[in-house]
């Protein structure tokens, strides 16, 4: 045998084995080195539970159709539906009930100048300064400072929502129709209005530190003092909207 030949069957015996040990250790070998399956769980879409919302709007617009919110002040007698009247003049709640029958005492209302979605600059919502302490006669006990300082929030609730306003200012005002004194949609008109509603020149104001530009939300509460022809007004600014079912 000569030398180039048995170079040859070397080389031949050494491809062999290498291509045996490749299939061992790819059909033996590999079935204990395998990388673990990772199973990955299905996307899971979580929605949020909405809260119930605590006013039965269904029940009281079976009752009035007008019926637009509800307004809470905590530590007050101010809880009570919100009406707007569609097909009588605006100030028809001034002195009618939920039944639309006559009442001295009225409703709380808001005008047809304001949405009934408390989506507006400014919603000015009305009720009596009633001397029993019904109505709008609780604002005035954001007059004492003590008061005022404990109690910072107004919640309205409307068909699928609870709005909470943070409240700014408590102050005497005169007794111009704010609605129809101030164009709010004109945003430098709003952001001056703003400005003195945050400030008040009112020895009787009482307000905190509460940041409102004319991108906000604000509502207006007004009714009568016990002197005069002024009105004394509530005011607090959107910090919260919340969904309900």
């Amino acid at each position: 045998m000569n030398k180039r030949r048995l170079i040859f069957i070397i080389a031949l015996i050494i491809f062999i084995l290498a291509v045996g040990f490749l299939v061992y250790d790819f059909f033996f070998m590999g079935k204990n080195d395998k990388t673990p399956e990772i199973t990955l769980p299905e996307q899971i879409e979580v929605k949020e539970e909405l809260p119930e919302n605590p006013v039965n709007f269904e029940e009281l617009k079976s009752q009035n159709s007008d019926v637009i919110g509800w307004i809470n002040v905590p530590d007050t007698n101010i809880n009570y539906p919100i009406l707007q009247s569609t097909d009588s003049p605006e100030d028809f709640y001034l002195y009618h009930d939920i039944n639309k029958n006559y009442l001295f005492a009225g409703c709380i209302y808001t005008q047809k100048m304001n949405s009934p979605y408390f989506d507006d600059p400014n919603t000015v919502i009305y009720g009596h300064n009633m001397r029993n302490g019904s109505m709008f006669a609780n604002l005035h006990k954001f007059e004492k400072k003590e008061f005022f300082d404990a109690h910072e929030n107004v919640y309205i609730y409307i068909p699928g929502h609870i709005l909470t306003y943070k409240i700014f200012s408590a102050y005497v005002y005169d007794d111009r129709h704010i609605l129809n004194s101030f164009n709010f949609n004109d945003p430098e008109v709003y952001a001056a209005y703003l400005e003195t509603a945050l400030n008040p020149h009112s020895i009787y104001a009482n307000k905190r530190e509460v940041k409102a530009t004319n991108e906000d939300k604000i509502i207006t509460l007004c009714t009568c003092t016990n002197y005069g022809d002024n009105r004394y007004l509530v005011q607090g600014v959107l910090i919260d909207d919340k969904q309900t079912k």
